[in-house]
């Protein structure tokens, strides 16, 4: 067995020299993936509702996706059973029912162990034979859970109308159905702006976003096939899929392809002339202190039977040093087209180019003290045929690359306390964006029984710089039944082409009703008032779920 071992790590290694030279850090590992949505926007705060944030806690880095990559986009501040609420990342447009993608991490079980003075002694990872391990017999039962919810939008101010977007969303996941080897899932969602039926009518993916819909089918234990449109977590960057997924686990090795389409990228809706196919395989090492995990696909996009895009997309994750997680991925394109000035043709060139590289460094110094460091470098993706009206605009675009630094500490039981600075830069940029976020978190207010934050947020850009300051309350109003928050913000803002400040005061009230076991309601107010108009938001929700 230990040749056995030995052979695959060999192998292991061969593969992550090749394909991550240079690279030699260990951290931060990630458990299946789990998508959520954005339920509500203020102007600090992004809400993410998910089906459980087991797994998540507060400084996680939250993922969206864009032209199929998954990039990095909020900041978990505070979360609840379902709920996280979260800080958008500089230069990420969020928008209302966007998806959201977390990498909950891989829970360790704690032992009890005596306080000892004595050195530290390096831990040896010992292999575990996963290989030999005799698997219990398969057993399928029937799992059906889901959600249907109504959600209003509302927005009217002293300068503009009154508007109010309705959204209906329904969510379902029945596994094994009826116990056999049958599943599916469903996650759709319908909006549309009170008398402006018109833009419905003209085109109803206006509205309807159908985010999932799909059918799974389990030969056995190591091996799926699925049709419809669905989101492989091992290759969340592609996006969604609509067509044939098929998986197999051999050993450690889990192989597999897809074929199909992608959504229109204007409405979201079925497009049959944007085909696309590709191939995955990924290695999982596991030791007593924690798991390793390699994957590496190569995805071809086409459009009207034309290459659109073609990429390769690798991933490492791993725990394998014990409060030290690291995760990082790079994708190269393998495909471009050279415009040739003499004679305005295209000359094709399938050498690999680097596109986008994110790491992420998390290290839990003590059971209190957790720091990351994260770096991104992202390259515009460039989709010949989608975009071949603006190509060489997109191609003259210079890159980001940022990096983002957390701190969250805990001191004692009540309370709290963390920071995060992010840096940001380009070529265009006349200089670059800075952003510094603290926070204070007291859970037990005296008398009050409350929990209070006190934030402040000092942010530059090339066109601005401001401070935002922040105060907040929440606590049960009726225990398990209802939950309530207050929070002013003073906001001011600089900007470089205009001598006068902005200066805005900001109110939010929200409430949490939990009206049945499963029936959840929630109210959000947000008022902005500035010396000569003022803005007002109302968030309504009614979540029954099953």
């Amino acid at each position: 067995m230990s040749e056995r071992i030995n052979k695959e790590m060999r192998q292991l290694t061969a593969i992550f020299m090749l394909l991550f030279a240079g690279i030699n850090l260990m951290g931060q590992t990630a458990g299946e993936a789990m998508q959520g949505e954005v339920s509500f926007i203020t102007t600090q705060h992004v809400y993410v509702k998910f089906q459980s944030t087991a797994g998540i806690t507060a400084g996680d880095t939250l993922f969206v996706l864009q032209n199929g990559e998954r990039q990095p986009a909020l900041i978990v501040k505070d979360l609840s059973s379902i709920s996280c609420v979260c800080s958008a990342i500089p230069g990420i447009k969020i928008s209302a029912a966007d998806k959201i993608i977390a990498e909950p991490k891989t829970s360790m079980p704690l032992k009890q162990e005596k306080v000892d003075v004595s050195p530290v002694v390096p831990i040896v990872a010992v292999a575990v034979d996963t290989v030999t391990r005799k698997e219990k017999p398969e057993e399928r039962k029937q799992n059906v859970y889901g959600r249907i919810s109504v959600s209003s939008y509302s927005n009217f101010s002293s300068v503009a109308d009154f508007s109010q977007r309705m959204r209906y969303t329904f969510a379902l996941n029945a596994n094994n159905i009826n116990d056999s080897k049958l599943s599916a899932e469903t996650y759709i969602s319908f909006s549309h702006k009170i008398n402006e039926w018109d833009v419905i009518k003209e085109d109803i993916f206006n509205g309807l976003k159908v985010y999932s819909l799909s059918l799974s089918y389990a030969f056995n234990p190591k091996n799926n096939i699925s049709f419809g449109r669905k989101i492989n977590t091992r290759i969340s960057n592609v996006g969604a899929i609509d067509g044939l997924q098929y998986e197999t686990r051999i050993k450690s090795f889990t192989a597999g392809a897809f074929a199909g389409t992608r959504p229109d990228y204007e409405n979201y809706s079925f497009n049959a002339d944007l085909l696309q196919y590709g191939a995955y395989v990924s290695h999982d090492f596991k030791t007593a202190t924690g798991d390793m995990q390699n994957s590496l696909a190569f995805v071809q996009q086409m459009n009207n039977g034309q290459i659109d895009r073609r990429f390769a997309y690798f991933q490492h994750s791993n725990a394998l040093l014990r409060g030290l997680y690291f995760f990082g991925s790079v994708e190269a394109d393998l495909y471009s087209k050279v415009l040739n000035t003499t004679d305005s043709t295209y000359t094709t060139d399938n050498s690999p180019s680097l596109s986008n590289v994110y790491v992420s460094l998390r290290y839990k110094v003590i059971r209190q003290l957790s720091l990351s460091l994260s770096y991104s470098a992202r390259q515009n993706i460039i989709y010949y045929e989608t975009y071949k009206n603006i190509v060489e605009q997109l191609l003259d675009m210079e890159g980001t690359q940022g990096y983002m630094f957390q701190a969250n500490y805990r001191p004692g039981k009540n309370i709290s306390l963390g920071a995060n600075a992010g840096y940001r830069f380009s070529k265009q940029d006349p200089r670059p964006t800075k952003n510094l976020y603290s926070y204070i978190t007291y859970s037990n207010v005296p008398w009050l029984h409350a929990s209070a934050t006190l934030s402040a947020t000092l942010m530059e850009t090339s066109y601005t710089a401001g401070q935002i300051y922040s105060l907040g309350l929440s606590r049960d109003l009726l225990p398990g039944k209802l939950y309530g928050g207050l929070t002013y913000r003073f906001v001011n803002y600089n900007f470089v082409n205009n001598e006068d400040p902005l200066t805005q005061h900001m109110g939010e009230v929200n409430l949490t009703w939990r009206v049945m076991k499963k029936l959840l309601c929630s109210l959000n107010y947000e008022g902005t008032f500035e010396s000569q108009r003022n803005y007002n938001r109302v968030y309504i929700n009614l979540t029954q779920r099953f």
